[in-house]
This record gives structure tokens, C-alpha cells and sequence, in this order.
């Protein structure tokens, strides 16, 4: 069963002509591109396509006159036709904490954010969006509040792991000692809602002779789109993640609205099935800690009872505030009594540490800068009236 998403009611972006961008494709992609194009003779193209991807993949070059073992005539060939570019990161902000946000424009109209988070995994990971806008409209998180814009390209999704890169100087591909270790797709959007872009790009990304992240380092996030999970593992291998954030129906529904389609009972038997699902491949549950909520000690012992069975942790996610929001963040007090109940139970249940606030770069917080921009101005106009 698939699952079909609504786009009729996106803002349409006229797109002009362009080059394609060799950058984004599967390797697949990339040969059958090369032929296309008129570059490469069929019988030489997976062997080229090899040569492009060691250098766009291994060492980040974004220019073709850099591929050193490829013939003069060629290289000059695919600067006609295609591109190795990058997109035009619009604003770059550090967190005191050493967070990184960047504010990335792929098209006109067409923003996202994407976070390094330093110290995160085995040395820090880097939260991607998988789709500009979001149509889910959980309410604690202000990306919700962003309408869709569209999905993002599986080229769209490895641009941000590239310019993550450019900024940390992580070419060529670190074995060791890298800074950006894993990959969360846990910025704007729902990746389920774009599960072929989203499976295309970690192809990409999880290439071992190019970004050369392990599969089991990469994460995907969702709110619980039961149709596609199993595809999601059959085809990614990803580590799988659950916005789940309540322990009853009644609850959930107000707070991430798609439970009224996907109900807990039906969301926990898919979890259930999860491909690989084991010890050593355990679902991360997200619960964020909204006071007098879903804080209390009954609703721990809820969330005990509800994830027996499931070889699982528990991310307890403190509120990050944003203007507008009617919640408040539990005391540390309640999270820490929150978290005691789950480990008692057997449970890691880490407290994560507010990450990047200052920049609006924290969980729940990440929203196009073009979207708020045009919320600031709309307000003016109010007020002015």
C-alpha cells in the first residue's frame, strides 16, 4: 500500500531551463545522465560515471576542470552540458554552543534549514530536511506552522550534507576523526511523504566510495506514516525514529494531528514489523516534555507499558519555546523523574541537551527565513491597520 501525498494546493515555482546537477544522482542516475548528454559512449559510462563520482563524492570538487584523470576534451564536454555546483546558502549562524545553521536556497522560493549538531552520535550529526514546509501540523512545533511548499529532490537532500562539508572542511571523505559521523532526517518535513527522494539520497550519502556514511548512522524521523515503514527499512536500512510524544489516542491526535489516521495501536504493530528491528537496531521513540501535558509519572509508566516488547530508547526532548507556542517546557525536576521511571523500566531514556536555541536552530524550531519574513511583514500590515 502507498502512500500518496497532495501537492495540488503547493505554490507553483516556473522553473527555468537548466543543466542537470550530476551531484544528486544515484550512480544508475548518473550513467544513463552521461549517455544521455551525448558525454560518454554507453560501454565507457559506468566507468566514467565511477571516475565523477570518486570526485564529487570523495573529494567535494564542484568544479570539472579539477578532475584531474579525466581527458581535457571531456571535462570541458560536461561543463557544456551539466553542472557540479552547489546551492546558495543564504545565511550561516553559529550557536554559542558550537551548533551550525545554514538557511540553503535551492530554487527561487525554495529555502530550507539544515543544522550541524557537534557532539552528537560518534562525533556529530547533521539534521537534514526532506521537504520545504510541512503538512503535518503538529502543534509544539513551529516548522508545522510553515505551510508545504514541496518536496525536496534526492539532490536537493545530499546538497545539504555537501555544504555541511564545505563548511567543516571534511574533504576528502575523512576515514577517521570525521566531524559530520551521522545523518538525522529530523529537520522540515515528513521523509515518509518522500520516501523515493529520501531513499535515493541515503543511497548517496551511504556510498562507501563516496560521503561513506554508514546506514546504520543515518537516521530517519517520522510522525508515523504506517504504510510506508516497512518499506522505508526494506529500502534504506536506515535507523528508524518515532515522533510519538503521547501514550493514548486522545492526546497524540491533539499533538501530532496524522494520529487520527494512524492510530498508536496500528502505528505500534508497524513498528513491530520494522525490518531488522533488534537490539542492536533499536527505534528511537521522541518524546518531547511538554508541562503539565504529557509530563506526569502515570504517563512514564504508560509509555513503559505501551513499548514492551520493542527493543527501543527514548529521547526525552525538553520544549524548545518559539513565538506563538502554547507550551511550556516541564521543569528539569519532572523530566528527571520522567527519565527515572523509564530507566527503572530498562530503558535508555536520555535527556537530550537543548542544542543550537540561540539561532533557532533546536528541535522543533527550524522554519524557512523567506516564511518568516513574510509572517513578520504580514504582522506589520496588522498592526499598521
Amino acid at each position: 500500500m502507498g502512500v500518496t501525498l497532495d501537492l495540488s494546493r503547493a505554490a507553483a515555482q516556473p522553473l527555468a531551463a537548466q543543466k542537470p546537477n550530476l551531484s544528486g544522482m544515484t550512480r544508475a542516475e548518473l550513467a544513463a545522465c552521461l549517455v544521455e548528454l551525448g558525454v560518454v559512449r554507453p560501454e565507457k559510462a559506468k566507468m566514467r560515471a565511477s571516475q565523477l563520482w570518486r570526485w564529487m563524492h570523495h573529494y567535494g570538487v564542484v568544479e570539472f576542470e579539477k578532475m584531474t584523470d579525466v581527458a581535457k576534451e571531456t571535462r570541458a564536454a560536461l561543463a557544456e552540458v551539466c553542472t557540479i555546483s552547489r546551492p546558495e546558502v543564504v545565511e550561516r549562524q553559529v550557536s554559542k554552543d558550537g551548533t551550525r545553521k545554514w538557511l540553503i536556497r535551492m530554487a527561487p522560493g525554495i529555502e530550507v534549514e539544515t543544522v550541524y549538531i557537534p557532539d552528537v552520535g560518534r562525533a556529530g550529526a547533521l539534521c537534514v530536511s526532506s521537504q520545504v514546509g510541512c503538512t503535518l501540523n503538529c502543534t509544539f512545533c513551529h516548522t508545522g506552522t510553515q505551510a508545504l511548499v514541496r518536496n525536496l529532490t534526492a539532490a536537493e537532500i545530499v546538497a545539504q550534507v555537501q555544504v555541511a562539508r564545505d563548511d567543516l572542511g571534511e574533504w576528502p571523505s575523512p576515514k577517521e576523526d570525521r566531524r559530520l559521523s551521522n545523518i538525522v532526517f529530523m529537520g522540515m518535513g515528513e521523509p515518509l511523504y518522500n520516501l523515493d527522494n529520501v531513499a535515493a539520497a541515503i543511497d548517496i550519502i551511504a556510498d562507501n566510495e563516496g560521503i561513506a556514511i554508514s546506514r546504520r548512522r543515518i537516521t530517519v524521523s517520522t510522525s508515523g506514516v504506517v504504510p510506508q515503514l516497512k518499506d522505508l527499512g526494506e529500502r534504506t536500512q536506515a535507523m528508524l525514529a518515532i515522533s510519538l510524544h503521547a501514550t493514548n489516542d486522545e492526546l497524540r491526535e491533539k499533538l501530532v494531528p496524522l494520529n487520527r489516521k494512524y492510530p498508536i495501536a496500528e502505528l505500534m504493530d508497524a513498528i513491530r514489523a520494522y525490518p531488522g528491528l533488534s537490539n542492536s537496531k533499536r527505534v528511537t521513540f521522541e518524546y518531547v516534555m511538554l508541562k503539565g501535558v504529557n509530563d506526569s509519572p502515570a504517563e512514564a509508566k504508560a509509555l513503559v507499558q505501551l513499548l514492551k516488547g520493542i527493543p527501543a530508547k527514548i529521547n526525552l526532548i525538553p520544549f524548545n519555546p518559539w513565538p506563538g507556542s502554547e507550551y511550556q517546557c516541564s521543569d528539569w525536576g519532572t523530566i528527571e523523574r520522567f527519565a527515572a521511571v523509564l530507566n527503572r523500566a530498562g530503558y535508555a531514556s536520555p535527556i537530550r541537551t537543548p542544542r543550537g536555541r540561540d539561532i533557532l536552530a533546536a528541535c522543533g524550531q527550524l522554519k524557512s527565513e523567506s516564511e518568516k519574513l513574510r509572517a513578520s511583514a504580514r504582522r506589520k500590515i496588522e498592526q499598521a491597520g
